[in-house]
């Protein structure tokens, strides 16, 4: 993952394979302010963009209206799900999340 700009925007990069996302960087910011005032620990619940995602997890609120960009943080349209799978890892590289790492029905919470 790597910051990029993309027609005037700042974009997380974000390579899986031959596959390209792109997510809008304010995210990271977004998230972590989302996170803080949540107080608790949040489900990941990483969905495709195609499947329904789980209430009151980072993957809906990362496609919610009612996020501050009012949408979808990923970029690329047929691509944008997966919110909860790839921010969450960089999240926590950064030193802005705790993450857990079981096999399933993983949880986040900021630092």
């Amino acid at each position: 993952m790597y910051i990029d700009e993309k027609d005037g925007q700042e974009v997380i990069v974000c390579t899986v394979g031959k596959t390209v996302l792109l997510y809008d960087a304010r995210c990271i910011n977004d998230l972590h302010a989302m996170l803080k005032a949540h107080g608790d620990w949040m489900e990941l619940g990483a969905a495709d963009e195609q499947k329904p995602a789980k209430e009151g997890t980072v993957e809906a609120w990362g496609r919610s209206e009612t996020n501050p960009v009012g949408g979808w943080y990923g970029l690329k349209k047929g691509l944008r799900g997966r919110f909860g799978m790839y921010l969450p890892p960089l999240m926590e590289a950064l030193g802005l999340a705790e993450v857990e790492h079981n096999a399933r029905n993983n949880r986040m919470r900021a630092i």
